[in-house]
């Protein structure tokens, strides 16, 4: 049995001259936006509250009239558009609830195949996560392990190197032979006292070296026991570099030994304790030269400067 297809509606009233011979693309006022009606947070009572404060209501109802009209004739002409496959459809859908049924065990077979690789995935990320963590925590441990040793090895390397310095520092600034035959450097030969200082102060500018390193291991690693426990080494350490330091520097500084000078320079700078290597200068340098340019019977003045230079 055929169907008839819709009967279109009757055509909406007449508009005015300015409708009819205004731009197509301007058919409604700017104030009307059709696009509205289609957002999710579209409020009609809040937008014909907006639209009165400047549309007369009159205005506003025939416009609505009027798009309610348009989107009447679209809906009518899409029906018609597809009217046979729109008529057809009920034929078509036969035996729906068997086919349902043969597609849900299928469907729920999958799902339960898909929730359970799911489930191995996320068991998988967690393990994988875990020995992620388990291995940066050991690269951390070894880092802070390395770090130990190392401060050890060098503790260890100050303290023999600061061994093989003489136990009397006065031999250091005394250029005779038989006092440069009591200081045995670490090749085992034997030279005169120039040599001696000089080689004294190469070993002390490695000592120095070493301590620079030192500090920056304990600076990474000062609240571990272990370098807690290493303090009284540490300290004792730096007190025997400071003095032989100071006599080495002094030595030089009485034999003009430029080289001795230079490495004692250097050894300084390395432990960053310049004010010591100036307290030696203006003590041995500084002061005898004033006392000797400025006599002893002079004013209080005399006095003052060479306290001033000193």
């Amino acid at each position: 049995m055929a169907v008839d297809p819709i009967q279109t509606p009757p055509p909406p009233q007449p508009r005015s001259n300015t409708y009819l011979f205004s731009d197509p693309l301007d058919s409604h006022p700017l104030w009307f936006k059709p696009d509205l009606f289609l957002s999710p947070n579209f409020d009609s009572d809040s937008y014909i509250s907006e639209l009165r404060t400047f549309v007369p209501f009159d205005t506003l109802r025939s416009e609505l009239q009027a798009h309610l009209t348009s989107l009447n004739h679209e809906l009518i002409d899409l029906i018609n558009r597809d009217y046979t496959d729109f008529v057809n459809l009920s034929t078509k859908l036969v035996d729906v609830d068997s086919a349902v049924v043969r597609m849900r065990a299928p469907l729920l077979e999958l799902r339960e195949k898909i929730e359970g690789f799911r489930g191995s995935v996320d068991s998988s990320l967690v393990a994988l996560k875990n020995g992620l963590e388990q291995r940066s925590e050991a690269a951390a441990t070894r880092e802070v392990l390395e770090l130990l040793l190392d401060t050890f090895h060098v503790v260890s390397k100050v303290e023999k190197l600061i061994k093989e310095l003489p136990s009397v520092p006065a031999d250091w600034s005394n250029g005779d032979v038989n006092l440069a035959q009591k200081s045995v450097v670490s090749n085992g030969s034997i030279e005169n006292g120039t040599n001696v200082r000089e080689t004294q102060s190469m070993l002390l500018e490695r000592i120095a070296s070493e301590m620079n390193r030192l500090k920056f291991y304990i600076a990474h690693a000062q609240n571990l026991p272990f370098i807690q426990n290493m303090e009284k080494r540490i300290q004792s350490a730096s007190l025997l570099l400071d003095a032989s330091l100071g006599h080495c520097f002094v030595g030089g500084l009485e034999h003009r030994d430029e080289s001795v000078i230079y490495n004692c320079l250097r050894a300084y700078a390395a432990i960053d304790n310049t004010s010591s290597a100036e307290e030696i200068f203006r003590t041995t340098v500084v002061a005898p030269l004033v006392q000797r340019i400025i006599p002893h019977g002079s004013s209080g003045v005399a006095a003052g400067v060479i306290w001033r230079w000193t």
